[in-house]
C-alpha cells in the first residue's frame, strides 16, 4: 500500500446506525492486487446492504473487520493497474464493483469501459440494481407472457426489474406507496398499492394468475406472496433472509456474469432504452445523510455519493 499518498475515506469501527458510527478519516490511498485497478472515485452509488452490514444485520454469516470503509460499486478515471489486468489503460473510464468505494480512490474487482454517453453518476448507480435484477428473474425463470408481483418496485433493484423484466416479455404487476404509481406505469409496470387486500387487488389486475414473485422490499411479506402465487418455489427474495424457511428462494451473490449484464446495461443506456432514476446527489462528506435515507426505505431509484 502507498503509505505516502492520503486520502479521504468513509469508515467506521463498530456496528450501529450511519450517524453513530460512520465518520470520515484520512487513510492511505490503495494500490492494486493482481486482478485489480484502483481508480479516482468521481461517483459511488448507496445500497441497502451498505446500512444493514454497518447496523450489523449481516453478522451472522459476514465478518466485518475493523476500520471498515462502505460502498461496493463506483465509476471513475483508472489510475493503477494490478498485476494480470490487460483490457484497461491508466486513464480509462470504468464502472463496477469492489470494495471500500465511498472515497476518493478505490479498488475494483469487475469492471467495464464506461461508454461516452452514460454519465458517472449513473454508471455508479449501474451495477448494484442492473446484476441483482438479472439475476432474480433468471432465478424466477418466468415465461414470456406470463405475470409476475413485484414488491417494491420502486427502487433501485425494484425499477431495473420492472425494465428487464419488460424487456423478457413479462407483464409486471408492482407495488409501491401512492406517490410512485405513476412512476411505475413509467417504466412499464402495473402498479398497485401495497398492504391489506393486496391479493384482491392483484386478483383484479391478473384475473389469470401470476406466474411468480419477486420481493425487493424486505418487508415481511413472503407469506402473503406465497398465498398470491400459490407455489413457494415461484417466489424469490433478495432481502429477506427468512424466505427459504417459508419454502420460498433466496437469491444471493456472487454477481453472475458482470461483463455481460454492465456491458449490455450501459448499452441500453445510451440507446435511451433503459432509465435509471438518482432520487439525489450528495458530497462524501454527506455520505450519513444518504446511508440514512436509503434506511427510512422510501426510495425512488438510486442515491448516488459524487466525488469531483
Amino acid at each position: 500500500m502507498n503509505t505516502n499518498i492520503q486520502m479521504k475515506a468513509m469508515q467506521y469501527q463498530a456496528y450501529g446506525t450511519p450517524a453513530a458510527v460512520l465518520q470520515t478519516v484520512h487513510i492511505p490511498k490503495p494500490e492494486p492486487s493482481t486482478g485489480q485497478v484502483c481508480i479516482k472515485v468521481r461517483a459511488a452509488s448507496v445500497n441497502p446492504s451498505d446500512w444493514k452490514r454497518m447496523e450489523g444485520q449481516y453478522r451472522d454469516f459476514e465478518e466485518v473487520v475493523f476500520p471498515s470503509g462502505v460502498g461496493v460499486e463506483a465509476a471513475g478515471i483508472v489510475e493503477a493497474i494490478g498485476a494480470g489486468v490487460v483490457d484497461v489503460r491508466i486513464g480509462d473510464t470504468v464502472f463496477g464493483y469492489g470494495n471500500n468505494t465511498m472515497a476518493e480512490y478505490a479498488l475494483l474487482s469487475h469492471w467495464v469501459k464506461k461508454p461516452e454517453g452514460v454519465p458517472f453518476e449513473v454508471a455508479g448507480a449501474i451495477p448494484v440494481v442492473s446484476e441483482t435484477a438479472w439475476r432474480c428473474l433468471d432465478d424466477l425463470n418466468a415465461a414470456p407472457g406470463s405475470t409476475i408481483l413485484v414488491s417494491g418496485a420502486a427502487g433501485g433493484i425494484g425499477s431495473a426489474v420492472v425494465q428487464l423484466a419488460r424487456r423478457r416479455g413479462l407483464q409486471v404487476i408492482g407495488t409501491a406507496s401512492s406517490g410512485n404509481q405513476d412512476y411505475l406505469r413509467a417504466l412499464g409496470a402495473i402498479p398497485t398499492t401495497y398492504g391489506d387486500g393486496l391479493k384482491d387487488r392483484v386478483k383484479v389486475l391478473a384475473p389469470n394468475g401470476i406466474a411468480g414473485a419477486l420481493d425487493i422490499a424486505g418487508s415481511g411479506i413472503i407469506p402473503e406472496l406465497i398465498d398470491i402465487v400459490g407455489n413457494p418455489s415461484n417466489v424469490v427474495s433478495v432481502t429477506d433472509f427468512s424466505a427459504v424457511a417459508h419454502g420460498a428462494r433466496f437469491s444471493a451473490g456472487p454477481p453472475r456474469h458482470v461483463h455481460r449484464v454492465l456491458s449490455e446495461i450501459a448499452d441500453l443506456y445510451v440507446k435511451g432504452q433503459y432509465h435509471l432514476h438518482i432520487q439525489a446527489v450528495f458530497p462524501l462528506e454527506e455520505t450519513v445523510k444518504a446511508l440514512t435515507i436509503s434506511s427510512q426505505k422510501r426510495m425512488r431509484g438510486k442515491l448516488v455519493i459524487v466525488i469531483n
